[in-house]
């Protein structure tokens, strides 16, 4: 996967405006966007999804032009052909497990999927490890079932790459071992790329090829960090790096 950001945005609120520029180009994921909390982290990934217009700029996936200012693009995110793992899940509450990931071929018609569908469903369910749970309602799941469910939903479609939304802090500590473990392995069976964004760095540790560091609205350095070596050996100098930054606010 080859990705390619380069974007301003503005956004205000309460008389005050937050002023986003982020760019950055990575060859190898998965791709980690790590900084503090309204940093820009998620307004990006927003912006990759198609659920927020930049004010300018292009970004590109595998050489696709998904937004540009200049030339007038910006696809739907229907055609962006990205999965979203939002942050608390975004499952809907009335649908089963199964109505849920269904979800993610038919949006708006879950129980009208085609035979063919049904089949993909089945399998993913099964592939996740939650086929047992097709009938469950969501209110009924555990916080790593919730995720396996929101993962299905995400990749059902065969996304060309998944992005990814602070995907473990709804989890207590111990749970997220385990679900690093579970996403790392998911990706590699599926073959998915993925943008992951985050402000804990154990999920640096565990996840960033490709390490983007954001602080007030801009990236302020990017580190290709290709084995877990690499990442211990790196990480103080980024969490150095951000002390550092943001005492010169």
């Amino acid at each position: 996967m080859r990705v390619r950001v380069d974007i301003e945005a503005r956004l205000g609120s309460g008389g005050r405006t937050f002023h986003l520029r982020s760019a950055f180009e990575a060859a190898q994921g998965p791709v980690v966007l790590f900084g503090p909390s309204g940093s820009g982290k998620t307004l990006t990934l927003k912006a990759m999804a198609g659920l927020l217009r930049p004010a300018g700029g292009r970004i590109e996936l595998d050489g696709r032009v998904l937004f540009d200012s200049r030339e007038g693009v910006d696809l739907p995110p229907q055609r962006r052909g990205l999965g979203y793992l939002f942050q608390d899940y975004a499952l809907f509450p009335h649908l089963t497990v199964q109505a849920n990931v269904g979800f993610g071929l038919a949006p708006g018609w879950p129980g009208r999927l085609s035979p063919a569908q049904r089949d993909e469903v089945a399998a993913m369910l099964e592939a996740m490890g939650i086929a047992h749970l097709a009938r469950e309602m969501p209110s009924r799941l555990s916080g790593g079932q919730r995720q396996r469910v929101a993962l299905a939903r995400a990749l059902v479609s065969r996304p060309l790459a998944l992005l990814l939304d602070e995907p473990f802090s709804a989890l207590d500590p111990l749970l997220r071992v385990r679900m690093r473990r579970e996403l790392t392995a998911t990706l590699e069976r599926f073959g998915t790329p993925a943008v992951l964004i985050t402000h804990d760095p154990d999920d640096v540790a565990a996840f960033a090829q490709t390490l983007v560091v954001y602080s007030r609205g801009r990236v302020i350095e990017q580190v290709e960090m290709a084995t877990p070596g690499e990442r211990g050996a790196l990480l103080p100098g980024i969490l150095e790096l951000l002390e550092r930054d943001s005492e010169e606010t």
